[in-house]
């Protein structure tokens, strides 16, 4: 590397002007970033959401649930499946394999959904929820019309919205919700059909058999060819009641087809008929009262507290999501216009917060830039120098962006913390270059000749450290799941800033001392003799000058005193790693943290069995709270909707959902305490709970679950009795709650199967006939005004009560029967939901964590756990956020191991020796003492961004250790003893090492102090575990390392020095 040096010396006109086309190019790719929350991958996870209205949990789970999960289950590279099913609506939720594109996840769901269609019930359409983050909405429009006539807006908004935003750069999908949708309604006049021989069959066959243009052919004459159509399409109301019916009366007819002598001559697709009766000439009209209605409502839509239509943005995976949030905002002003009067409101936005993430993250990085610009500054007092080496740190960032632009990375949260913690670092390797180019120049050096011998003295050092630092992080890519796809970026940023640091201070660092560090004054015009005796002199004169500085004389004394007592040295050591180890148990241990979000989500849940009604006016109640708060901006209200791509990260969906938006500098943790009290002070208003809203969670479960599989209900019941029990009272919880303790109230009609078939029916017919009597039933779709209209029989005699119910009449063989003749009919209880996984029946156990000391709850549970006695064949297993942070840290865990046997093998190859690079590991340990010690003092909870830090760290730490111990080898090639090497060696790294780790303790500073109090969750922890680590491990390797050096590489020495002092006291005892 030090070849590139003196090339770069040699070649200074060509080196500056690489740097400012790199320095414009930087500027181009900073531009051309997207910018997001988090960084764009597909996670291959994924939900079929099923309504199923009118159904229990119970018919959920046999004729929806258990087939589609039956189905996916035989898909290859399925990892995992869970279905739920509750009243209305099933939730199958499959996690493919890490790498499975989600474009080939939900082409596989589809393949094995288009084999089970048959199988399912008719009026029911499942449909697939991908987990790309990218399927989540990234920006919600609200629409509501001022004249409050909503349903005329759906009309045209639609027509108007879509094309309009769909033009928009980066734009994938836009989706309007909250239209009222239209039904045609059937009444019979079963007097009139059957008097004409009609049935409901007769409705059916004459929408199959007209509202079709078929093309007959051509026909040719002098002008040329004639296309021939016959028929005309059904699209309007009064085309559907004026269609014919054909039915039978009495009196015998020719064949409309007589003239045909064959099968073979009736046109394809043409059904005959041959019947010989009269047909009547009676229309829909005549038998039955038609009319247009709106569909039963099933979802609704409110925009702080009035109806209102959503436009929902969902951006493509390589799209900005900043910009496409400002491109849609751009056009509400055309969008106004068109509508007219109309009022949009923004429902929530996943720009802002992205932009004051990324703003408050580069703010702490500036600040952390200025700082460590200051200690340099502190330590070199001079301008010029300290310049050189803070050109070092935009000129590595620049170079990043160049990265993360080529191999497609955006700026995000994790990169911009990379790219700020990095700042600390690398600007080391040009400390490192610029403080030994300051000495060899104070030593009186020709400036080209003290720049290139001070850049080959360090050159291997700081490239081995920097090769240390980068190769830590290769265990990233080892780690799967979601910590691996998320924390990836995050490696690759800072490993391209480290190398482009090493890069920087190789090559223009030299070039820029050459041209702005200044010679000796007295050196001008001397001759090379006397430069020689000069320079000499000089470093006699600045080494003693050295060791009269405050730095060495506090130093100095401290260092001869541990070389004199090695082994209390290493006792105390070993004293200090045992109390590193013991601070273990009282860390905080907690998942990813919170995001900090300026928005979120309420669920809200009401006692089983609520009508939609019910839950409308509960959510009502929550809306005039939320509303009456003036930190609350907007309120987005969706009721019975089946969600959108959080369902497949485990988000509710079919119940009540809330999405708050604060106004600018809200406190949203205060207001989200505030409003939870308000909450339980009105137990109306159901069960109501928070989650981060806005944008994409990581898809973790907020609560410690314990799950339970068993073969039978009876010992699933058991189990999760005994387990619940044994759960309560948990420290550190809130709530203890089960998932089969809620329960609704169902009616039961079991069919008497011996008694149905001596009336000529059978179950089917029967559950077919108490179906048309409670809901309507759908025979049907006809094309009204270019939509889809569905088409449905109502009653008039709907039962609407228990009694009701056992009343229905059923027509039989034997005549007409109530159906309590032939069923029973009962009220029982069942669960409200009904979950599985892989097929077994399921349940659990979810304690709600008080606190954010995640781990202590974990182990409490499962100390608690094991004292269960459960049934034979039943197990139960940690899940839910537990699971989550356990699976995180053991991959994090080995991932540590795995960069400290890098950073071994580094070394190895680095001094050619077995014994230095364990010399230099001791510096990592030693650095878990400072950085847990911070995290117990700052209150921080060890989190899976900690164990990052921690893994930053190990490679971090070493470079100290790294640059003292290769200057020590240096004196040694020299020929000086090893005891005058170490002492100079220790002595003149002593600065550089200093300002190294101040540099980026300072750098990290206002990023652990949240000094801008946004983007944090993930930085902040990270900050303080490096800032700890380093401190504690540069002091100590200052200490430990000259001593460990000594007591490692000395042998021979005191060897001699033993064999000396036994001669001398042998001649000593022979003069006596």
């Amino acid at each position: 590397m030090f070849r590139l040096a003196k090339l770069s010396v040699a070649n200074r006109s060509v080196v500056a002007l690489i740097t400012v086309i790199t320095a414009v190019f930087g500027f181009i790719s900073l531009g051309a970033l997207k910018q997001e929350l988090v960084p764009s991958f597909a996670v291959p996870q994924a939900a079929i959401v099923t309504a199923y209205p009118g159904a229990s949990p119970e018919v959920v789970d046999n004729q929806v649930s258990k087939i589609i999960e039956g189905e996916v289950r035989k898909i290859d590279g399925l990892v995992n499946s869970t279905s739920t099913s509750q009243s209305n609506i099933s939730i199958v939720r499959v996690e493919f394999e890490y790498g499975t594109a989600t474009a080939k996840v939900t082409e596989l769901l589809s393949a094995a959904l288009a084999k089970i269609k048959t199988t399912l019930p008719s009026d029911v359409e499942p449909n697939i929820l991908s987990g790309s983050f990218d399927s989540v909405p990234i920006i919600a429009l609200g629409v509501s019309a001022n004249d409050g006539n909503n349903e005329a807006l759906a009309q045209t908004l639609s027509d108007v919205a879509t094309p309009l935003f769909s033009n928009i750069k980066g734009v994938r999908d836009v989706t309007i919700a909250g239209v009222k949708e239209k039904r045609i309604n059937l009444k019979f006049k079963s007097a009139v059909m059957a008097a004409n021989g009609l049935t409901q069959q007769s409705i059916t066959s004459a929408l199959q058999s007209n509202g079709f243009v078929i093309p007959a052919g051509t026909i040719d004459d002098e002008k040329g060819s004639i296309s021939v159509e016959v028929g005309t399409p059904v699209n309007s109301l009064e085309d559907f009641k004026s269609l014919a019916l054909v039915g039978s009366s009495s009196s015998a007819a020719p064949s409309a087809f007589a003239g045909f002598s064959g099968s073979s001559q009736i046109p394809a697709g043409i059904s005959i008929p041959r019947t010989t009766a009269k047909v009547s000439s009676l229309t829909i009209a005549d038998v039955a009262t038609v009319t247009l209605e709106d569909a039963p409502t099933t979802s609704i839509a409110r925009t702080n507290g009035k109806e209102a239509l959503s436009i929902s943005i969902v951006k493509t995976p390589d799209g900005n999501t900043v910009a496409v949030s400002h491109g849609v905002k751009d056009k509400i002003a055309e969008l106004k216009k068109k509508l007219g009067a109309v009022t949009i409101v923004t429902v929530f936005d996943q720009a802002p917060f992205v932009e004051k993430s990324l703003e408050n993250l580069s703010t702490e990085g500036l600040l952390g830039l200025g700082f460590a610009i200051i200690v340099i500054l502190l330590f070199l007092l001079s301008v010029r120098s300290t310049l050189v080496t803070a050109i070092s740190i935009p000129t590595s960032v620049l170079i990043t962006f160049i990265g993360l632009g080529q191999f497609g990375y955006s700026l995000n949260i994790l990169t911009l913390s990379a790219l700020t913690i990095a700042i600390g670092r690398v600007v080391d390797d040009s400390i490192v270059v610029i403080e030994n180019i300051n000495r060899h120049l104070s030593y009186g050096e020709p400036k080209k000749q003290a720049i290139l011998d001070a850049v080959k003295e360090v050159a291997g050092a700081i490239t081995a450290a920097t090769i240390t630092t980068v190769a830590v992080f290769l265990p990233i890519a080892l780690v799967s799941g979601l910590i691996g796809e998320i924390f990836r970026p995050f490696a690759f940023t800072f490993t391209i800033a480290l190398v482009a640091s090493l890069f920087v201070s190789l090559t223009i660092v030299p070039v820029l001392a050459y041209w702005f560090l200044k010679n000796p004054a007295q050196l001008a015009q001397a001759s090379e003799f006397e430069a020689s005796v000069f320079a000499e002199q000089a470093r006699k004169v600045e080494e003693e000058k050295e060791r009269k500085g405050i730095l060495q004389r506090g130093y100095l004394p401290i260092l001869r005193g541990t070389q004199r007592h090695p082994v209390i040295t290493i006792v105390a050591s070993v004293i200090v790693l045992i109390f590193t180890f013991g601070l273990v148990p009282f860390l905080k241990t907690d998942f990813i943290g919170s995001s900090g979000s300026s928005g979120f989500v309420i669920n809200q849940t009401l006692p089983a069995g609520a009508t939609f009604e019910q839950k409308d006016q509960a959510a009502a109640k929550l809306e005039a709270i939320l509303l009456d708060d003036k930190n609350i901006d907007v309120v987005q209200t969706s009721i019975g909707s089946t969600g959108d791509g959080r369902v497949a990260f485990g988000a509710a969906a079919g119940g009540t959902s809330l999405q708050v938006s604060l106004v600018d500098k809200a406190d949203a943790v205060a207001i989200q305490a505030d409003l939870e009290k308000k909450f339980a002070a009105d137990t109306s208003l159901g069960e109501v709970k928070f989650s981060s809203g806005g944008g994409p969670g990581f898809g973790s479960s907020s609560t410690v679950d314990i799950k339970v599989l068993a073969p039978s209900d009876e010992k699933l019941q058991s189990a999760i009795t005994a387990i619940q029990s044994a759960m309560t009272g948990t420290p550190g919880t809130s709530e203890v709650k089960n998932s089969l303790a809620e329960t609704q109230r169902t009616l039961r009609v079991t069919v008497n199967r011996k008694a149905a078939a001596a009336k000529g029916l059978t179950e089917i017919a029967v559950g077919g006939i108490v179906a048309s009597k409670l809901r309507p039933s759908s025979i049907g779709k006809v094309n009204l005004d270019n939509v889809e209209t569905s088409i449905y029989v109502v009653q008039t005699d709907i039962p609407k009560t228990v009694e009701d119910v056992k009343n229905i009449s059923v027509p039989s063989t034997s005549g007409v029967v109530k159906l309590s003749t032939i069923a029973k009919i009962e009220e029982v209880e069942v669960p409200v939901s009904i979950t599985s996984e892989k097929g077994d029946r399921t349940a659990k156990v979810s304690l709600t964590p008080s606190g954010d000391n995640l781990g202590a709850i974990s182990a409490e549970v499962t100390k608690r756990l094991k004292s269960v006695t459960l049934p034979l064949g039943t197990t139960a297993t940690l899940g839910g956020i537990s699971a989550d942070q356990a699976d995180s840290f053991s991959q994090l865990g080995l991932a540590l191991l795995a960069a400290v046997a890098i950073v071994f093998v580094v070394m190895v190859a680095t001094f050619s020796s077995l014994i230095q690079p364990l010399i230099l590991l001791i510096s990592i340990p030693f650095a878990a003492t400072g950085a847990l010690g911070l995290l117990l003092i700052t209150d921080t909870p060890l989190g899976v961004p900690s164990l990052i830090g921690m893994l930053l760290l190990v490679g971090v730490v070493v470079t100290n250790a790294i640059v003292l111990i290769d200057l020590i080898n240096q004196y040694r090639k020299q020929g000086r003893p090893i005891q005058q090497a170490i002492m100079d060696g220790a002595r003149q790294r002593l600065r550089p090492i200093l300002m190294t780790a101040l540099a980026t303790i300072f750098a990290l500073t206002p990023m652990a102090l949240g000094i801008t109090g946004g983007g944090g969750f993930i930085s902040q922890p990270l900050a303080v575990v490096v800032i700890g680590g380093l401190f504690s491990s540069t002091i100590l390797t200052l200490v430990i390392v000259p001593v460990l050096y000594w007591l490692v590489e000395g042998r021979k020495e005191r060897k001699v020095i033993r064999k000396e002092k036994k001669a001398h006291a042998r001649r000593k005892a022979s003069l006596g």
